[in-house]
């Protein structure tokens, strides 16, 4: 008997609160392993929590995380947001110094540990109805 493993996606709305970025975290763990991808839940984890956490700060209205497969054994994790500027060294124009904050910089450095850590990455802007989506995938 021939079985089919069917394609998966969730979103998770989220309000903005500083306690939502948690929530996400937790929904990470538990949709990777209801499928077996506990291996990638560390990456996945820092991926959302970093995407997440820059559209809690720099955002003022609701932002949303979603989860798909990507690649064998793989995930893409993306995070949307009300705003439509995406970060430097994120989107299609990297910075010629790939967008790494000064040495003696507070901050700025988590969208670097996106980059780092995933295998491809990408942002999409949507003027029209306005935000971004930031995403990094994972395998």
């Amino acid at each position: 008997m021939t079985t089919v493993n069917p394609s998966w996606a969730y979103a998770l709305h989220l309000p903005h609160d500083p306690r939502a970025p948690g929530v996400a975290r937790a929904h990470v763990r538990a949709v990777l392993a209801a499928h077996g991808l506990t291996e990638l839940t560390p990456t996945a984890e820092l991926l959302a929590a970093e995407m997440l956490n820059n559209a809690q700060l720099h955002t003022d209205g609701a932002y949303g995380l979603g989860l798909q497969p990507s690649a064998p054994g793989g995930v893409r994790v993306a995070v949307w947001d009300s705003s439509p500027v995406i970060p430097p060294g994120f989107g299609a124009a990297v910075l010629p110094d790939d967008g790494t904050p000064p040495q003696w910089a507070e901050g700025g450095r988590g969208l670097c540990l996106v980059r780092a850590c995933s295998h491809s990455w990408g942002a999409y802007a949507s003027p029209g109805r306005g935000g971004k989506l930031l995403w990094a995938a994972c395998s």
